[in-house]
């Protein structure tokens, strides 16, 4: 793939970053902003808005969050009042449309306003408060929607027995049997901004005992890294999707991505307790974003890819008396070789800030290599933003850069969280 030359700023400079995220945020706006609510959440490479009246509640959440941080960054700019307004008009749109104040939940997809899939979705409501959460940062009053979102969780999501919350309910509250670590992985995200937002302690120890439990003990009985599928009892299910292992959500194997999000993650609790964080936080951040690295990285083509599983998984999975492949050891091999955005991003934030807890230059190479590699593949550097996905060879499949669920988010996101390590906050 021939693609012409753009230079790489240099990323470990705040005013760069600052720039990046200040075009990425050009692409969205205004043309995302819906006047008669929310916002548009189906965009072309070019910008162009190709369905208006389709909402995802990750789009509309992810907005939100967009949009107030943005509104944070950018206070000293014009800017800045607009952001915010369209922060408080996305946080309108969750409360009169998405939200049903009959349950408490919130609609998973709406088409002209109207509800078209009202499961609950525990990932759903970690986005709901990660938006509230943001947009209280951006000086809205959020405060009583972060508590009510925190009891709809206790009074229906949370499973005290296994320390996790659990997946999908219906509209009333009944919960099937899958669980999953992606919800609580973005819930412990969101707890995390939730403190940050409030200082309220419960926010912070609710999403240290996910980080232990996901990262310590579900990863204990996946052979050493977080598998993404569970049964209701929390044991290993090792055949969820294994025919799709494309699938938006649910993908089957280890996701790369999601073990560098946890290292991430597990840092930014170690920042916040300090003193009283955990001896396991930083080693395990480590395990888990080395194995990212070494099983994930392209050495051909350049990259993180999607999905990785150890051989032994190929043809069958063990048996309930059989232990899990040991992936300390165990040879690997790439089951969904395309490279996505988000990818790519959480592990720049990774890297720099495991740069910054070790003082090891490795991580900081590659931090700038990942850059690299992001700037030259996934930044559009005509019309803004990342592209969404490339196969194998860094080619695109298509030219939707934004279709229900993106919205850039964790690009710009992880410059964020990166100007928050380099400033100490």
């Amino acid at each position: 793939m021939n693609l012409p030359a753009f230079p790489v700023p240099d990323l470990t400079r705040p005013e760069n970053l600052r720039a990046h995220i200040a075009d990425t945020m050009a692409f969205y706006h205004p043309r995302a902003i819906d006047p008669a609510g929310g916002f548009f959440q189906y965009l072309r490479d070019d910008g162009s808005i190709y369905d208006r009246s389709h909402r995802h509640l990750v789009s509309s959440t992810r907005f939100v969050y967009d949009y107030a941080m943005a509104a944070i960054e950018f206070a000293d700019s014009p800017l800045a009042a607009d952001y915010r307004a369209a922060a408080a008009h996305g946080v309108d749109y969750l409360r009169n449309v998405h939200r049903d104040a009959a349950s408490g939940g919130y609609a998973w997809t709406l088409r002209d306003g109207v509800p078209e899939d009202r499961t609950n979705h525990s990932y759903g409501l970690a986005f709901v408060l990660l938006a509230y959460a943001s947009a209280r940062k951006a000086g809205l009053d959020t405060a009583a929607w972060m508590d009510e979102t925190w009891e709809v969780l206790e009074a229906h999501a949370w499973d005290p027995e296994h320390g996790l919350y659990r997946d999908e309910a219906d509209t009333h509250w009944h919960y099937g049997d899958y669980r999953g670590q992606n919800a609580n992985m973005h819930l412990c995200e969101a707890l995390i901004a939730a403190h940050e937002a409030g200082g309220d302690g419960r926010y912070l120890a609710r999403a240290l005992q996910l980080a232990e439990h996901m990262t310590q003990r579900q990863a204990a009985r996946a052979g050493g890294l977080v598998w993404e599928h569970y049964r209701q009892d929390w044991s290993v299910d090792w055949d969820y999707h294994r025919d799709d292992p494309q699938h938006l959500f649910r993908p089957w194997g280890f996701q790369p991505g999601h073990q560098i999000e946890w290292a991430k993650l597990l840092l930014a609790l170690r920042t916040h307790l300090g003193s009283q964080a955990p001896a396991w936080l930083l080693p395990t951040a480590r395990r888990l974003y080395d194995a990212g690295l070494a099983h994930g990285w392209d050495d051909i083509h350049g990259g993180i890819v999607y999905g990785f599983a150890p051989q032994a998984l190929r043809e069958r999975s063990p048996g309930p008396d059989e232990a899990a492949p040991d992936v300390a050891t165990a040879p690997m091999y790439v089951c969904d070789g395309d490279k996505y955005f988000w990818v790519q991003a959480e592990a720049i934030a990774a890297a720099w800030r495991l740069y910054r807890a070790t003082g090891l230059d490795r991580y900081r190479d590659d931090y700038l290599r990942l850059w690299d590699y992001a700037w030259r593949h996934f930044v559009d550097h005509r019309y803004g933003a990342w592209y969404r996905i490339l196969d194998r060879e860094n080619h695109r499949h298509d030219d939707l850069k934004s279709p229900a669920g993106k919205t850039d988010y964790h690009t710009m996101g992880a410059c964020h969280d990166v100007l928050a390590v380099i400033r100490g906050s």
